[in-house]
């Protein structure tokens, strides 16, 4: 890329775990071109993976913003459903004027998709990069530079893609990034309220996270498991708390049933999320996000594999640690039906392995 711009647009627009893959090739991005303007403009509910609550979605960069310039809200979902909506015309003009505005000389487009490359489009740039091989074939029209990338793993290609646009320039590669260098929001009130919590349930020394939930139910490892984990992590002096989302109730119920008290519910915003996971020992859960926030944050995680593939999806951090039985069949299609393999997977396995990484 010769002539850097000084201002870029990144589009990764969701989900959790998404975003946070996306993290280190946008911190490579920052660490290469110090002085740079970088937005990005992702899903409201997401938001808070970048910006925390309350602080300005633009301006000097600060622990509330770490890492990008400014925050582009979209709403996707909601505007589906209302498309022909006035509020929904509103809310696309306002994002189109304020990405404009900040006057975007380039696009990165780090999702694949024809929802993420028209909105790289809607900000007006002069050129938009994509992958060569997008997750949606059709993206690829939007595109005026398409990065060719040859990693199996998802943080991998984010950071080939921007190493592709940033050609010339010399930059590190993601090998020599160590977990917690894509810098996440810190929001006092969060952590002092997560802090509050804490004492509130008793617990005052280490704790380990167990996330029974994962965004379809093939990727879920069954909550009573968790519940007998929580028992047996305590006979090793470890506390457990169960961390659930909207739609989770029934898990959490099931795990803390068989936990028998070993374990304590907490349900949290994504700043109180990050705020909380930052405290704990360690972290077990399925590919979902809340795992690769704490493998990314540098807490010992143990994720749970079934029917995605660790090498292109698993954490991707040092104090990481992947089970994933033989049985388990690589399947993307967010099938309600169970992984044999996942469902195989025993208390005593997984307890073996968060021995290992403790000790």
């Amino acid at each position: 890329m010769a002539n850097s711009p000084a201002r870029v647009l990144i589009v990764r627009l969701g989900a959790m775990g998404d975003i946070l893959h996306a993290l280190p090739a946008v911190a490579l991005l920052r660490a290469t071109l110090p002085e740079i303007k970088i937005g990005w403009v992702v899903e409201r509910r997401w938001h808070e993976l970048l910006c925390a609550p309350g602080a300005e979605l633009r301006g000097e960069r600060s622990v509330l913003r770490p890492l990008v310039d400014e925050v582009h809200l979209a709403d996707t979902r909601q505007w589906r459903r209302n498309l022909l909506a006035r509020e929904t015309r509103a809310e696309l003009l306002s994002l189109r004027r304020g990405m404009k505005a900040a006057h975007y000389q380039a696009a990165l487009d780090l999702q694949g998709s024809v929802k993420s490359a028209v909105v790289a489009r809607m900000a007006g740039t002069p050129g938009i990069t994509g992958f060569r091989y997008p997750r949606e074939a059709v993206a690829t029209i939007f595109y005026q530079m398409s990065a060719p990338t040859q990693s199996a793993h998802v943080i991998r290609q984010n950071v080939e893609l921007v190493r592709y646009w940033l050609r010339g320039i010399p930059c590190q590669t993601v090998s020599t990034f160590a977990s917690g260098s894509a810098p996440l929001p810190r929001h006092a009130e969060s952590e002092a309220r997560m802090a509050e919590v804490l004492h509130t349930h008793g617990i005052e020394g280490p704790f380990a996270i167990l996330n029974p939930g994962a965004g379809w139910r093939a990727k879920q490892w069954p909550a009573a498991r968790y519940g007998e984990l929580a028992r047996r992590l305590e006979t090793l002096g470890l506390r457990s708390v169960i961390n659930y989302g909207p739609g989770e109730v029934a898990m959490m119920q099931e795990a803390m049933a068989v936990s028998a008290g070993a374990a304590v519910p907490i349900q949290s915003s994504i700043s109180e999320l990050i705020a909380l996971t930052r405290k704990a020992r360690l972290f077990v859960g399925g590919d979902t996000g809340p795992t690769h926030l704490a493998a990314l944050l540098g807490i010992k995680t143990l994720a749970l594999f079934g029917p995605t593939d660790p090498a292109r999806n698993g954490p991707f951090w040092q104090d990481s640690l992947v089970l994933r039985e033989e049985d388990s069949v690589t399947d993307y299609s967010h099938s309600r039906h169970l992984d044999y393999g996942l469902q195989a997977m025993s208390v005593e396995h997984v307890l073996e392995a968060a021995q290992t990484l403790l000790a």
